[in-house]
């Protein structure tokens, strides 16, 4: 099983000047719920690194120019996928408002466990 998790920012660096200059000073409008998650406003979580690095669950990181080329569809991002199948069947397992409800990296990382434990 793979999980994707798709960031409701597209990559390259002017799209990261601009969430890094978003996250340092309009923090409450920023609407990547997975990135405040998962990164600081500079690097990513040391925490969520090493959950990431020790899941036994097989996880993609993506921002959502990258998911939709490289898939051919759009989602409500950010969102959290899980491959069923082959790679052209996926089912959202986190919705944005599913992410939004988050108030802590340990309430995601609770969500991912459950996964993985079937």
């Amino acid at each position: 099983m793979q999980l994707i998790f798709v960031y409701n920012a597209d990559s390259g660096l002017v799209s990261t000047v601009k969430d890094i200059g978003h996250k340092l000073f309009s923090p409450a409008s920023y609407d990547c719920f997975l990135c405040s998650l998962t990164h600081g406003t500079f690097k990513e979580n040391p925490e969520w690194r090493a959950f990431r690095e020790n899941a036994k669950i097989e996880m993609l990181f993506l921002h959502r120019d990258e998911f939709e080329q490289q898939f051919k569809t759009r989602h409500d991002y950010p969102v959290v996928l899980k491959v069923k199948g082959d790679s052209s069947q996926l089912e959202v397992l986190l919705s944005r408002e599913q992410l939004a409800g988050f108030t802590s990296l340990k309430e995601l990382i609770k969500a991912i466990e459950a996964v993985e434990a079937g």
